[in-house]
C-alpha cells in the first residue's frame, strides 16, 4: 500500500493546473498592458528629443564651417558639406576631417532637410517628423532649427 500512495502523490505533483496557467497568463497580460500604456508614448517623445539634439549638433557644425569658410554651405552641397569638401570650395580653409564625423539621419530614417538661404533664418535645418510630410501635429509635427 505504501508504494501506491507514493505513486499517487507523484502523479498529483506533475505539471501545472489550469488555474495556475490562467493566473500566469492574466499576470503577463497586465504587465504587457502596463508597458504598452506607459512605455510606448515615451518612445515617441524620445525620438522627437533625439531629432532636436541632432539639429543642434548640425547647427554647431554649420557655425564652425562658416567660421572657416566665411559662409554657409550652398544649397546644392547640403549638409554633406559638413562631412566632405564641397566642389569648388577652398580646400586650404576646409577643416581636415570635416566638421562632423557622421551625418545623422532623423530618428525615422530620413535625411535632415537643409535650406540655404532659409525661409526662417539664414539657413533652415529640419525633419518632417514621424510622417515624413511637411506640417503635421503632435508626433508627426516638423522638428525645426528656428524654434
Amino acid at each position: 500500500m505504501r508504494e501506491e500512495e507514493i505513486k499517487t502523490v507523484q502523479k498529483k505533483e506533475e505539471g501545472f493546473t489550469l488555474v495556475e496557467v490562467m493566473v500566469t497568463l492574466v499576470i503577463i497580460g497586465l504587465l504587457t498592458t502596463f508597458v504598452v500604456i506607459n512605455v510606448l508614448p515615451a518612445q515617441d517623445k524620445a525620438l522627437v528629443q533625439k531629432a532636436k539634439g541632432d539639429i543642434r549638433i548640425l547647427e554647431q557644425a554649420m557655425e564652425m564651417y562658416r567660421l572657416d569658410m566665411f559662409d554657409y554651405p550652398e544649397q546644392d552641397a547640403g549638409l554633406d558639406a559638413l562631412k566632405e569638401l564641397p566642389s569648388g570650395a577652398d580646400q586650404a580653409r576646409y577643416r581636415k576631417g570635416g566638421y562632423i564625423k557622421l551625418l545623422p539621419d532623423d530618428p525615422w530614417g530620413r535625411p535632415y532637410v537643409y535650406r540655404y538661404p532659409g525661409d526662417n533664418g539664414v539657413y533652415d535645418i529640419l525633419s518632417y517628423g514621424s510622417d515624413g510630410e511637411p506640417g503635421g501635429e503632435e508626433q508627426a509635427a516638423d522638428i525645426v532649427s528656428w524654434e
